[in-house]
């Protein structure tokens, strides 16, 4: 019988041999099992059946080739006893949700790489709440070594059969997002649960901007399973522009008149170390450093949507969204900025594009989305102009701002989102204008951005869903110009238009032409509803 855990430093120490288990190990007698776990048998394999101590009480212990199930082993009692059954309620998790396990042992001083054994732990993904994913540990206690290494290697066996999940990453770091903490945040909250799960890395930190598209341009992918962006969005965007920019390439496709691309061979992973983080809130649905290291362990997979903008026969860049007119001339001015903090650079600069708030004078044509079913929803949202039909339809006017986005841009000053109604891959971008109006009605429909409320419930808002966008600025005069502030801006054009794309600046002289291409590229991440919501008891959470 295993024996209860002395009060001692113990650690997690992978060890024993890593072969397959013996083929005498890789099956329970049915005579041996009860007339319940004989019906579960019937749908899963059952493995191994034995004697642990989890928690505070030795447990019948079932494996099966989907999930590890224990009961406690209390002695007979009469049948029909309440408080009875429920301590001997089975408990279960799903192997789906353990991405690692070690062989448990206590360490003294003396002793840095074995120690007497305790057992095994398993290392578990969970659901929490708000989509928010926890790394949880199970502790099964048994002293002899010959029974734990039988259990240790057929889990080992089983967690390698999950082929979906990474084995090795080429991690690529931005030191300079947010306030430097990117490293930091590396180095004490993702790396510890990449070794843990066995992941090999490599990690090259980018050293200025543009450099992540030098790196992926050349660099040797074989032997990766994936490659994660630790920053921001502006981070994030410019890795996946690489990694897109470097599948055309493979394909012999030129990059400058793109209209069909090709998906992106590997997957990202984001990890949030920006000011923002819309693209990783929007995947994960939650700015979680941890919830998105655990997506990627687990190796979920989600295909997102993917814009182009071009001008006139020249592909500009891959994105997910982007701002022209308020939104461009506000990350203009945060430019300028650098050196203040990221919430004061984005306080200043809104305050003061609010203060020198002027309409641009465009010409918008689009190519409606066909969805009927987007069409009602956009009418239930209550936006004036939500019709669409099967050809281009062109508006034109002074514009406070243009928003095209792909995904729904989530955050934390904008928790439903900048585009609610928007999902990762659902074949369509959202078209959000707001047409001229006062300086105080537009800066309504601003706040209602953070509110619960429809802020596309204004006169002057209009909403489209849409495949494809060109916005043709009309006005010379409406152009950024860098005289326009009391000192030169560092990196605009004269008389060029600012976009704010993923959180990056785009200046372009010209129309821009925005296309939409569903599934382009695949993200680690996921709904969090796939995670289980192991009732994993004992001292384990």
């Amino acid at each position: 019988m295993p024996r209860r855990r002395r009060r001692s430093r113990v650690s997690a120490l992978e060890g024993g041999r890593e072969e397959e288990a013996p083929p005498e190990a890789a099956a329970v007698p049915s005579a041996l099992l009860t007339s319940s776990q004989q019906t579960e048998a019937a749908a899963e394999q059952i493995l191994l059946r034995g004697i642990f101590e989890i928690g505070r009480g030795s447990c019948d212990v079932v494996l099966s080739d989907q999930a590890l199930r224990w009961r406690p082993i209390q002695p007979e009692r009469p049948t029909g006893d309440s408080k009875y059954d429920m301590l001997c309620k089975e408990e279960f998790i799903e192997l789906k949700d353990v991405f690692s396990v070690k062989l448990k042992r206590r360490c003294s001083v003396k002793q840095q790489r074995s120690g007497t054994l305790l057992g095994i732990t398993l290392f578990i993904c969970l659901k929490k709440e708000q989509n928010k994913l926890k790394d949880s540990t199970l502790d099964l206690i048994n002293l002899s070594e010959d029974h734990c290494d039988i259990w240790f290697r057929q889990l080992k066996k089983i967690l390698t059969g999950f082929s979906n999940r990474p084995k090795s990453l080429k991690i690529l770091l931005n030191p300079q997002s947010h306030k430097k903490e990117a490293i930091q945040v590396y180095d004490e909250k993702v790396e510890p649960l990449l070794k843990l799960a066995g992941i090999k890395t490599d990690v090259i930190i980018t050293e200025y901007e543009g450099h992540a598209v030098s790196l992926l341009k050349e660099c040797e992918l074989q032997g990766f399973d994936g490659v994660v962006c630790v920053g921001g969005d502006g981070s994030a965007s410019e890795v996946a522009h690489a990694l897109l920019l470097r599948a055309q390439k493979n394909a012999g496709m030129e990059t400058d008149g793109i209209l069909t691309p090709v998906r992106a061979q590997l997957p990202l992973g984001l990890i949030p170390a920006g000011s923002t983080n819309v693209l990783a809130h929007s995947l994960h649905g939650i700015s979680h450093v941890v919830t998105a290291t655990l997506h990627i362990i687990m190796g979920h997979i989600q295909l997102v949507d993917v814009c182009t903008f071009s001008t006139t026969n020249k592909l500009l860049r891959f994105g997910f969204s982007a701002m022209f007119g308020f939104g461009g001339r506000t990350l203009a001015l945060a430019e300028k900025c650098r050196w203040m903090s990221p919430s004061h650079r984005r306080d200043f600069a809104v305050m003061k594009a609010l203060a020198k708030l002027k309409p641009e004078d465009c010409e918008i044509s689009f190519l409606p989305f066909k969805s009927s079913e987007d069409v009602q929803e956009r009418r239930a949202q209550g936006s004036p102009k939500s019709d669409c039909n099967d050809q281009w339809q062109m508006i034109q006017g002074q514009f406070l701002n243009v928003s095209i986005m792909a995904i729904p841009c989530l955050c934390s000053v904008a928790p439903r989102g900048l585009a609610p109604n928007t999902r990762l891959n659902n074949g369509s971008m959202a078209l959000i204008i707001a047409r001229n109006t006062s300086r105080p009605e537009f800066i309504k429909h601003l706040k209602r951005y953070a509110s619960v409320k429809n802020q596309f419930n204004f006169p002057f808002v209009e909403t489209y869903t849409v495949a494809e966008v060109i916005v043709h600025p009309r006005n010379n005069s409406s152009r950024y110009s860098p005289e326009e502030e009391e000192e030169p801006h560092e990196t605009a054009s004269e008389n060029s238009f600012p976009w704010n794309v993923d959180g990056d600046l785009m200046e372009v002289t010209s129309e821009v032409h925005v296309r939409l291409h569903p599934r382009l590229i695949s993200l680690y991440g996921g709904s969090t509803e796939e995670i289980n919501d192991s009732k994993v008891t004992c001292n384990c959470l």
